[in-house]
Order: C-alpha cells, then sequence, then structure tokens
C-alpha cells in the first residue's frame, strides 16, 4: 500500500517498566512492522511476540493496525481484535504488556514532533526520522520577556497570556492524573528521560482535547507545560536569554526581569504557588539542600552557575518567591569590561598588574554592583602556576587555572546538625599549600582568618564585600572581625588590615543601571590610629546624558602606589608611570 500524503505516523510506545519511547515514521512509511525480529520497524522482545507479530498500515481511509499472530493477536481498548481502524490518538493497542499510541501527522498534535525538547536527546529514545526544523521552538508573545515598556503590552496579548495559563492548568491537571493512572516512577528517570516520558504523555492528554483554541501554538502549548512539570517552567525561556542578567519571582503570576541594567515585568507565570515551590524543589535537591516551613529560606545554583535564593511562606506572604541572579555563559575579560564602560584601559593595566605581582585586594560594592563578575575577571590574571583554592557559600566563581581546588560551604541539615561554614573553611584551606586564597564574599568571622591567611604568605589574594565606599568598607571589615568573637582592641584589627590589604577597589552601581568600578585606593598604613587611603583612580561623575544613563570619566589623581615604587626600586617592570598622571582637563588635583 502507499502512504497517504501528509500522514507521518508518530508512534509512542509504553513499556511494561513505564518508560516511554517515540518514534517519527515518514510520510513514505506506508506499513510499519512490527515483531521480535531485529527487521522490524518496532521491535518488541518478548515470548508471546511473533517474529512479525503486526502492523500499522497507511490508508487513504486512515491508519489501521493489523495482527499478523493468529495465536496470541493484538488488543486495542482491551478488546481482542484482527484488524481495526482508522485509529485514533486516544487507542490504545497492547502487544505483550506494550502500550502504543499513534498520532497521524494531519492531527494538530502531530505539531510537537519538531519541538526540541531540553534533554530529549539525553533520552533513551529509539532513533527516528525527525521532519526538518528551521528554528529552536519561537517563544510567542504571552511568555516572551517583557518589552521595554511593559504598560504598554496590548490588551489582547494579556488575554492570550491568560488563554495559556488556563490551557497550561487544564493540562497540566491531566498529565497529573495520566501519570497517576500509568504510575509512572520517576525518581528512577533521568532528566532526559524524564522529559521524553512527560512530552508522550502531554501529547496522550492533548490528543482527546476536541475543543483546542484556534489562538493558542499547540507546540508552545506542550512546551510550556513540560517545562513547568518536570522543569523550571517559564523561567527556562528567561534563563536562556542571554541580555537577562537577573529574574525575581515575586508570586506565581508576578515575574520582573533585569535587562540592560532596567528592571521590567515580565509576561511569563506561573500557573500557582505549587508550581513555583516545585520548581525550587527541583533546584535545591540535587544540591542537597532542602526548604520547608522549618527551613523557609535557601541558597543554591543552577546548573550554569547562576546563583538562586528562594524564600517559602510563611516568610513569604505572596507565595513562594525566587532571585536568580545570572552570569555570562562565556568566559569574560578586561576587554569586555572596557566595553561594558566598567572601567578604562589604564585602570585595567594597572588591576592586572597588582593582581599579577601578588596584591590583596578586596573588591567593595553594593548587591548587584558587580562585583562577582569583577572577582572572576581579576582572577584570569592570576599566573597558571600557582595553586588557587576558592571559598564560596554558594559556588558561582568561575576560574580556569589548571591547579584549582573549589570549597563550598554546606547548610545544616534537617536535625541542624552538619552545617560546615565558610570560616572553617578558609581555616581548613590554609592547610591546602594554597599560593592564593579567593574567598566569594566575606559576610562574617571569616574576614579575620582571611586576613591572617594574606598575612602569613598567601600575597595576591582576592576577595568581596559588602560596602558604600572605601573607608566604608574598612569599617565594615572591621565589624566583621569582631564578629570571630576574639576580644581584640581596635588599633590591632586596623594594623592587621592595613598590613593585609593592598588595595580596595569600589564597584558602584548606578540607578541607571550602569555598573562602574568608581573607585581603586591603596592602603598605605595606619596614622594616629586610623588607616590611611590612597586613592589612585576614580570615576568623576558629569552628570546623565539623554537616554539617561550616568556620564562621566575615569581619571588618574596624580598618585602612584606605593608598591609600584618600591617594585621600580627593586628593577622589576612595572607599568609605564603616565597611566597614573592627571589629565590636564579633569580638574583634579594631583595626588587628591
Amino acid at each position: 500500500m502507499t502512504a497517504n500524503a501528509g500522514l507521518q505516523p508518530r508512534i509512542v510506545i509504553r513499556t511494561p517498566g513505564g518508560g516511554i519511547e517515540e518514534r517519527l515514521f515518514g510520510a513514505d512509511a506506508g506499513t510499519i512492522s512490527i515483531g521480535k525480529a531485529d527487521t522490524n520497524d518496532i521491535v518488541i522482545k518478548g515470548w508471546s511476540v511473533g517474529r512479525h507479530h503486526a502492523d500499522i498500515v497507511t490508508t487513504p481511509e486512515g491508519i489501521f493496525v493489523e495482527s499478523n499472530n493468529q495465536l496470541v493477536g493484538i488488543e486495542v481498548n482491551g478488546e481482542r481484535v484482527r484488524r481495526f481502524g482508522p485509529l485514533a490518538s486516544k487507542d490504545e493497542i497492547e502487544i505483550a504488556g506494550h502500550s502504543l499510541y499513534v498520532f497521524k501527522g494531519a492531527e494538530p498534535v502531530a505539531a510537537v514532533a519538531a519541538a526540541d525538547a531540553p534533554g530529549l536527546d539525553d533520552a533513551p529514545v529509539a532513533p527516528h526520522v525527525a521532519t526538518p526544523s528551521p528554528a529552536p521552538v519561537a517563544v510567542p508573545p504571552p511568555t516572551a520577556p517583557a518589552r521595554a515598556e511593559p504598560a504598554a503590552v496590548p490588551a489582547r496579548d494579556e488575554a492570550r497570556a491568560m488563554l495559556y495559563q488556563q490551557w497550561r492548568e487544564r493540562v497540566h491537571e491531566g498529565l497529573i492524573k495520566l501519570m497517576d493512572v500509568r504510575r509512572t516512577d520517576v525518581t528512577k528517570m533521568s532528566d532526559g528521560e524524564l522529559r521524553a516520558a512527560t512530552q508522550a504523555m502531554v501529547m496522550l492528554v492533548l490528543g482527546d482535547v476536541r475543543d483546542f483554541p484556534a489562538d493558542i501554538d499547540m507546540q508552545e502549548l506542550m512546551r510550556q507545560v513540560v517545562a513547568e512539570a518536570v522543569g523550571l517552567g517559564p523561567l527556562e525561556p528567561l534563563l536562556e536569554d542571554e541580555s537577562i542578567t537577573e529574574i525575581m519571582v515575586n508570586a506565581h503570576d508576578q515575574i520582573f526581569i533585569e535587562r540592560a541594567g532596567r528592571i521590567v515585568r515580565s509576561e511569563a507565570s506561573f500557573t500557582s504557588p505549587k508550581a513555583v515551590l516545585a520548581a525550587i524543589e527541583r533546584i535545591v535537591a540535587p544540591l542537597g539542600r532542602k526548604i520547608d516551613e522549618s527551613s523557609p529560606m535557601v541558597d543554591g545554583r543552577l546548573k550554569d552557575g547562576s546563583r538562586v535564593n528562594a524564600v517559602i511562606p510563611p516568610l513569604a506572604l505572596k507565595g513562594p518567591c525566587i532571585s536568580i541572579r545570572k552570569f555570562s555563559k562565556r568566559r569574560l575579560y578586561g576587554e569586555d569590561l572596557i566595553k561594558f564602560g566598567s572601567l578604562n584601559a589604564d585602570m585595567l593595566n594597572f588591576l592586572s598588574f597588582a593582581v599579577l605581582q601578588a596584591q590583596n585586594c578586596i573588591i567593595s560594592g553594593g548587591t548587584g554592583s558587580g562585583k562577582t563578575t569583577l572577582l572572576n575577571v581579576l582572577s584570569n590574571f592570576i599566573p597558571d602556576h600557582e595553586r588557587i583554592v576558592t571559598v564560596e557559600d554558594a559556588a558561582e566563581l568561575r576560574l580556569h587555572q589548571p591547579n584549582l581546588v573549589g570549597l563550598e560551604a554546606r547548610p545544616a541539615n534537617s536535625e541542624g546538625r552538619g552545617a560546615v561554614p565558610i570560616r572553617e573553611l578558609v581555616r581548613n584551606c590554609l592547610r591546602m599549600r594554597p599560593d592564593r586564597i579567593v574567598v566569594g564574599e566575606c559576610r562574617g568571622g571569616e574576614a579575620l582568618d582571611m586576613l591572617q591567611a594574606m598575612n602569613t604568605g598567601h600575597d595576591g589574594s582576592l576577595t568581596t564585600a559588602h560596602a558604600n565606599s572605601p573607608r566604608d568598607l574598612l569599617s565594615r571589615v572591621e565589624v566583621m572581625v569582631m564578629m570571630a568573637g576574639m576580644d581584640l582592641p581596635v588599633v590591632a584589627i586596623r594594623e592587621q588590615i592595613a598590613s593585609a590589604v593592598n588595595l580596595v577597589v569600589q564597584q558602584t552601581r548606578f540607578k541607571c543601571g550602569s555598573r562602574k568600578i568608581t573607585s581603586v585606593a591603596e592602603i598605605t598604613g595606619v596614622e594616629s590610629g586610623k588607616i590611611q587611603l590612597q586613592e589612585i583612580f576614580r570615576f568623576a561623575q558629569e552628570g546623565y546624558d539623554e537616554n539617561g544613563r550616568v556620564h562621566g570619566s575615569f581619571v588618574a589623581t596624580g598618585a602612584v602606589p606605593e608598591f609600584i615604587e618600591a617594585l621600580r626600586e627593586a628593577g622589576i617592570a612595572t607599568p609605564d608611570l603616565s597611566i597614573f598622571e592627571v589629565p590636564a582637563e579633569s580638574g583634579v588635583p594631583a595626588g587628591a
């Protein structure tokens, strides 16, 4: 027989063990053979299966199933048959404990055939002939990242977004019922297998739909349902958008994003607070962390290194909320920071030389100012032959040196035991023979251990801390040292800071979203009980441009760092001193 034009049989196979396989056959597949012989198109092993057990045949009238085994035969919808058809997507063909469902290319549900579901390639799915796919699945307006002005979203798009949400809920409910009826054991499936099985079951649910709206893209709806059922739901396209740097879920229907430094509301949404909680659990479970009413806050990270913080009720009043700090998928270099306008070439030249010459450095800045990104970039200048140990609360540093050890703090378990704080890791890494120690962020008593490490031969160590200016940073470090529980006089703490830290780099995020290094200062010692700072570079703000973005220039103060003078006296090549000269037009007093 010849195939009916346009009909591409897609067959979903449910194995006795609960696995899912999908096969897509070309339009010229007139007869699809089933049996235990390897020559069949679909191979099913079993003592009750014949060598050529049955055929699925495409005819002008539709698709039929025919039995070639008179002894055992086949069952369709629980009844033994010799021939049955035309087949509908809800018809279940049973052969030796296997269930087969046939979808026709002419049916709306077959539009999902070209869907490129994440993780599907990793699943144990039998080879199939895929229809050509022109591009990755495009996200329609209802779930696309928000435009620059969310207030201008047409009412029609909002209505479509609501329509998608209603149908997501409806299909999701059907999916849960089907998984329960099939007794699907998701705990034994890999991520790829779970996505493939879920996609197949969503197809079965959609196959029973008779009142499907023409305004909804079946392919996109399926992607959304699969993402929310076994992935991160509406967050997945936002995570894939490299222009988005921050994702903030305030409630299940309130998602905000940061793009180009500006925060806008996204049109994406979860179907319910339970869906948000499920996404949180899928994030933290692989990390060995938990979140529940007894422990309603958690820090974690995604596979790509993005930092995640989640809070659930009773602390979160609107329902579970998530904050995701994304990091660039590609390695950033100093030239990228120049391109972003975070610093100029002279500052980069100086900072790279300071890191190479093992100057201890603290990067200071407010929340979201770009401290971790700058720390990653400066770490690029550490020589490859040196041994580096990193210590973090939630791993997000991306160093690329060959001799690298990464340590991550561990929270307490459900019994309140087993916690390993950053301070303990900092003390332990001193026994690991590091040349340099990089601490993701100092927040408490580990600051004392970090200062001691800087003072005991681990020159060139780097860390970050929250502060609004270099002077504020010194006060904050004093407070953090006191949090270590050591009864030290303030003068002794300041002497320790001055002898350990060489440079303070201040990173600032302006209201327009721009992130810039606003000050590079050298600590020169303690005088009259006060730590002395010498500013080397600064950002001179000159107002805002026509687009509302901060405008100004990076200028040198005329001060030459003391360590540069010491290196010059020792005969070591240093950067051209002209980079420290005050530009004539800057108006900055020399040595300011």
